[in-house]
């Protein structure tokens, strides 16, 4: 476990220099007196926060509890940190409630608006029972694809030996559980209870009626009197610890289910809260030379989308250029009330002459649900000027070798579902046959570095990118790559370090692959920078100690392993004394 700690500690000092960004969002806009409602705040960019300062509430809300999750994660090489800090409220008054800015790590949320209406009969009447459930969907009207929040509360004043609360079954819908559950008390009618709050992602696949049925809760209760004990001392539930069995449901919650508007177009449907372009690898000067590739990673992320749901990210032909697309890449979180979808693909461009090389405009279309209006996410052209070849190098890739050095800058773990059916972006043009064309060509050249290292029958400077032969031992590769290790040719200590990987990992292509195979950010920095050594057209000057950083062996990155996944999850709301 030693490692994960090594690779906390490698992650901490980047993201402490990372800015804060807090957002201040609530499980429901509308309630009515005497319910509860959650203020979530998410700091992106912050490894832990304190509860902030909540004096400013008091006047209109009764602060029932707080909770704090974290979460540490690498993106494609990057680290990413986010806490959310939940706070149960619960308000004192009807009427339009204003819950003010908070601060907390260095920043402050945004106002929010709460409208609080009379309290509702129905609820009233349950909260004289000693177990039930209450459930929310917020909004109520969606169109098909889009993402509503639903909201399961199990209420109870009595002891609980255990229980299950199931996950709710809906046709027609997929449905994705958000975060952990929250735990917090509440008073009703002058009762005080103890909550369970457990969200849902709701995203409905056809228009009409969409009905989440009842949940039902099966518990246990302790009793709170034996009658061979009337004074109660031989503690709760008697000396043979008797229970009651005790069960809770809730009602039916009926949503609005509306078709795309008429007048949509052809390009794919997308709605969601929010949604953006990104593109990263630019030179810094805008400036490339003639066979030096430029490595663009182009991502949509939206809020509110499951990650199949996006489009894979692609270019349009490029005039004077040749383009490797990458497979794609995709992430999905949530921040506790929304989903977060991200799908992200490299692009390894090869110019072939001097001058002028743009990078057209890119635009996506998609459905802003918050505002119900039409949006288009654009990424600018670009316009970089490229050089003459420095030593004379040849015009185009020379091998294929440059073109799977090139895409291995990228991870090309595709983690995601289903690809979108419809691809927005325009695909990519006349590059495709040329990779498959590079393919055989690897081939064929590793074939003849094979054959001329058997015939040769002594330790080669360095290995080829091929598969080792069995009789080859991982320790044999080791020492190979050392001794590259130790010289000054970024290409083969690339192949080496990748042959080696490849003893112990077969399944590994290329160094994207490896690093986000690899647990140590050391590790994974020496090939970030081994990478970038590879394409320079001149030396960059900065030397990598990657002896040191492979010298002990792969630190592998631990497959995480799931126990038995109950339909029925056991529930445990509360410390049994």
């Amino acid at each position: 476990m030693s490692y994960r700690w090594l690779l906390l500690l490698c992650l901490l000092f980047p993201l402490s220099a990372m800015a804060s960004s807090v957002q201040a969002t609530l499980d429901r806009t509308d309630v009515h007196l005497g319910e509860t409602v959650t203020l979530n705040l998410r700091i992106d960019g912050a490894v832990n926060a304190s509860t902030p300062d909540l004096s400013a509430l008091d006047g209109d809300f009764e602060v029932l509890g707080t909770s704090t999750n974290s979460a540490l994660s690498i993106d494609n090489g990057r680290p990413t940190a986010q806490v959310i800090i939940g706070i149960a409220l619960r308000p004192k008054h009807i009427g339009n409630l204003q819950i003010p800015a908070l601060t907390v790590a260095g920043s402050s949320s945004a106002p929010l608006a709460l409208h609080v209406s009379p309290p509702d009969s129905s609820v009233m009447t349950e909260s004289h029972k000693d177990v039930f459930l209450e459930t929310a969907a917020e909004p109520t009207h969606v169109y098909v694809g889009q993402q509503l929040l639903y909201t399961v509360r199990l209420f109870f004043d009595v002891n609980l030996n255990g229980g299950t609360l199931p996950d709710p079954h809906v046709d027609g819908a997929d449905l994705h559980q958000l975060g952990g559950d929250a735990n917090y008390e509440s008073e009703r009618n002058g009762k005080r209870y103890h909550v369970v709050e457990r969200h849902y992602a709701v995203i409905p696949h056809h228009a009409g009626s969409l009905t989440i049925p009842s949940v039902e809760f099966q518990g246990e209760a302790a009793d709170s009197a034996n009658p061979n004990d009337p004074s109660g001392l031989l503690g709760q539930g008697g000396l043979f610890g008797n229970s009651t069995p005790i069960s809770a449901d809730s009602a039916p919650v009926d949503i609005q289910v509306q078709a795309a508007p008429a007048n949509w177009g052809g390009t794919t449907w997308l709605p969601a809260r929010a949604l953006a372009l990104g593109v990263e690898g630019w030179p810094s000067d805008d400036k490339l030379r003639v066979g030096q590739p430029i490595n663009l990673r182009i991502s949509v992320q939206a809020t509110g989308l499951a990650v199949d749901a996006l489009p894979e990210p692609s270019l349009p032909a490029i005039d004077g250029a040749t383009v490797y697309p990458d497979r794609p890449v995709d992430t999905a979180h949530d921040d506790g009330q929304w989903l977060i979808g991200r799908r992200e693909r490299s692009f390894a461009i090869f110019p072939q002459h001097t001058g002028t090389l743009t990078i057209p405009a890119m635009t996506l279309t998609w459905f802003d649900v918050q505002s119900g209006q039409k949006q288009v996410a654009t990424l600018p052209a670009r316009t970089l000027t490229v050089l003459p070849a420095a030593n004379g190098a040849p015009a185009t890739p020379s091998s294929a070798s440059q073109v799977a050095m090139a895409l291995a800058s990228s991870t090309t773990v595709n983690s995601g579902g289903t690809v979108a059916k419809q691809n927005v972006l325009s695909p990519v043009g006349p590059s495709t046959p040329w990779r498959w064309i590079a393919m055989a060509s690897l081939g064929l050249w590793v074939f003849s570095a094979v054959a001329f290292l058997w015939m040769r029958r002594r330790k080669p400077a360095y290995i080829s990118s091929a598969v080792p032969d069995s009789t080859e031992s991982a320790q044999k590769l080791r020492h190979v790559f050392l001794a590259a290790a130790r010289g000054n040719d970024p290409v083969s200590q690339a192949r080496s370090l990748l042959a080696w990987a490849r003893a112990e990992r077969p399944g590994l292509q290329n160094l994207g692959q490896l690093s986000a195979a690899l647990a140590s950010g050391s590790q994974q920095a020496a090939i970030e920078q081994l990478q970038r050594q590879q394409y320079a057209s001149v030396a960059t000057g900065n030397a990598i100690d990657l002896v040191a950083a492979f010298s002990h062996g792969f630190v592998w990155r631990q497959e995480s392993k799931h126990g038995d996944d109950s339909p029925l999850p056991p529930l445990y709301p509360f410390k049994l004394d």
